[in-house]
């Protein structure tokens, strides 16, 4: 089942909630329901995990916190699936939201040239930073959803195998005890 995968996988509740970094939602990790995994949590949690990996920002793990906190999605799976998008991958992600934004705002991209430097960064901002910005919104919001209605597909499909398979005992019983009785 789709819940014994994540959870093998999934840090200790505890040692999260010993975690001094987020002591900021105060009792709010003591809700019970942060922690359950089932369909509806680790939907929300993918929903909101790879939103915010999608969003070029400082702290995105802190944005994915308070929104699976508010939405009650599981807490350390929206926090987890935030580094799809880590230094290495980066580069890549935010560059094709840059075109995706520059397409949606029928914008011409810029060749791509970076120096590492402020005074680049800020002289460049203006022209890379609107376009950047609703790709990658609109990139999060097609990501996030494709994430929800995935995981609840597997999550449905996984739960009706189940139940055929248990049907399916059931009839083999049924059918050894008659056998046993004739």
């Amino acid at each position: 089942m789709p819940k014994d995968f994540i959870k093998k996988y999934l840090p200790d509740p505890e040692k999260l909630k010993a975690n001094k970094s987020l002591h900021f939602l105060g009792d709010v990790l003591h809700d019970p329901n942060l922690w359950h995994l089932n369909r509806t949590s680790v939907s929300k949690a993918f929903a909101i995990g790879l939103f915010w990996g999608c969003i070029p920002m400082p702290m995105q793990m802190v944005a994915a916190a308070i929104f699976a906190a508010k939405l009650r999605a599981n807490f350390p799976l929206s926090m987890a699936l935030v580094w799809f998008s880590n230094p290495l991958t980066m580069p890549p992600i935010f560059y094709f939201e840059y075109l995706v934004g520059t397409w949606v705002l029928g914008m011409h991209s810029l060749p791509f040239e970076y120096e590492l430097s402020f005074a680049w960064f800020r002289a460049q901002l203006y022209d890379i930073g609107l376009p950047l910005l609703v790709g990658s919104v609109l990139c999060g919001i097609v990501l996030s959803s494709a994430g929800y209605l995935t995981i609840n597909l597997i999550w449905r499909h996984n739960v009706q195998q189940r139940w055929k398979a248990r049907q399916a005992l059931r009839l083999g019983k049924k059918t050894e005890e008659r056998d046993s009785e004739g």
